[in-house]
């Protein structure tokens, strides 16, 4: 059996494997087990250890673990709870006054945690009964927690564009830039769709009671001890790695300090907190890493088998220009996205795409933004979509199937309106790395 086809068969090998419901960290490296074993033999052993080490020397990962343990550690330190009760106050009588807060705390702690499923679980907690308190449609409360929680793909420091960069040999610190406006776009996105729909059906998101208005006294000092904190804590983290001040290990450690100090500052920090949020900071860390590890095995197996080449001879075939390609490689991952979770995604196709991508000189931090808001999209996305699996999880019994799937469809309206945008207008992307690096320079 040729080279070629053997790495063609690694994808439905995969897949078969992930469908019998084996980890995909396990399916990944089975699968490159099983067709490493025709190269190497009786080696294999030693090949595949050669991949543990070499992910554990990628100095960049070891950002990972500092900007997870940052994020359970604030979740831990009643921040989340805090932020929601002062934007409630100021925003709450507004039309979907409730929504707009919990969108709002949504991006503060997808900026805080970078992790998807941490940020639906956190805002969803809190939100969920008060909007269904209020008399807010279901539709809208799934739709919002959703939609909140995907925000962890997009806003910095997002999980997703650190693996990126380790993966593509990129600057963290200009995907970050490179993110940072297509996530304030989508933010206002689905900040619009919100406000709109409550002035037109001021039934689905009822302001809040006017017994509910706090003093302007207390609004500004909860806002001053809960939203400035965090937010500030959160800009000195982006703003040293973006503007290359620090690297991003050397950042997202002074911010798990900063987030202990917080903690402590509220005075929630005791043994239990600490002991739970280094136990999950380990669990959350041995899964990313493990699939690092399963997923540079699999493309090392599928290069040494002819698979990139096999992949430019099919391109080559279809005779696709540079937008065609692009669109190409977008839709592999979107559809990607209904089986497999973003690490995999990025860690399978990345090392197939980035030769496809230099050899037809595509911007490679204009990709990364693209291919990042797919992945996000592919988050929100009917059939799969495990954003509404998080939402199920934590979701009342009121709160139906049909419901969640009504609700995320305009919020992916939205994403799909900003990666037009950012497709059609790729210095929505590439502006603000350019201006750093100039600046820099």
């Amino acid at each position: 059996m040729s080279g070629q086809l053997l790495a063609a068969l690694m994808f439905p090998a995969l897949f078969v494997f992930v469908f019998l419901g084996l980890p995909i960290a396990f399916s990944l490296l089975a699968t490159a087990f099983l067709f490493g074993l025709p190269i190497y033999g009786g080696v294999i052993g030693l090949q595949m250890y050669a991949g543990i080490t070499q992910t554990a020397s990628q100095f960049l990962l070891s950002a990972v673990p500092p900007f997870v343990f940052m994020g359970f550690m604030l979740e831990r330190s009643g921040i989340a709870e805090r932020l929601f009760d002062a934007l409630r106050m100021w925003l709450g009588r507004l039309p979907g006054g409730l929504a707009l807060a919990t969108m709002t705390m949504a991006a503060v702690i997808a900026a805080s945690t970078g992790i998807v499923g941490a940020v639906e679980v956190v805002i969803g907690v809190m939100a969920i009964p008060a909007m269904l308190q209020y008399g807010y449609s279901r539709v809208l409360v799934s739709g919002t927690i959703c939609a909140g929680g995907s925000l962890g793909t997009m806003i910095p420091p997002s999980i997703v564009v650190v693996i990126y960069a380790s993966v593509a040999n990129m600057s963290v610190g200009q995907l970050f830039a490179g993110v940072l406006a297509p996530g304030m776009i989508m933010v206002t996105l689905f900040f619009g769709y919100i406000l709109v729909r409550c002035i037109m059906k001021p039934e689905e998101g009822p302001r809040a009671p006017v017994e509910d208005i706090v003093p302007i006294g207390r609004r500004l000092w909860i806002t001053l001890t809960a939203f400035v904190p965090a937010v500030v804590l959160i800009l000195a983290v982006l703003g040293a790695i973006i503007v290359g001040i620090a690297t991003p290990t050397e950042a997202a450690s002074v911010g798990a300090v900063g987030a202990v100090v917080l903690t402590i500052c509220y005075g929630r920090m005791t043994w239990t907190v600490l002991k739970e949020t280094l136990t999950q900071t380990l669990l959350v860390n041995c899964m990313i890493l493990l699939i690092v590890v399963g997923g540079s095995m699999f493309s090392g197996v599928f290069r040494i088998h002819g698979g990139n080449e096999l992949v430019s001879t099919v391109v080559d075939a279809l005779g696709v220009g540079e937008l065609g390609l692009v669109l190409l490689l977008l839709t592999v991952v979107f559809i990607a996205g209904f089986i497999l979770d973003w690490v995999s995604i990025v860690l399978i196709c990345l090392p197939i795409f980035i030769p496809l991508l230099a050899a037809a000189n595509v911007d490679p931090i204009w990709f990364a933004v693209l291919m990042v808001v797919v992945i996000q999209t592919s988050y929100l996305t009917p059939p799969m979509a495990p954003s509404i699996f998080y939402l199920r999880s934590i979701a009342p019994p009121e709160i139906t199937y049909s419901d969640m799937y009504w609700g995320v469809l305009p919020f992916v309206c939205c994403q799909v309106v900003t990666l037009l945008l950012v497709f059609f207008w790729p210095e929505v992307a590439t502006w603000l790395p350019t201006v750093l690096v100039s600046g820099i320079e």
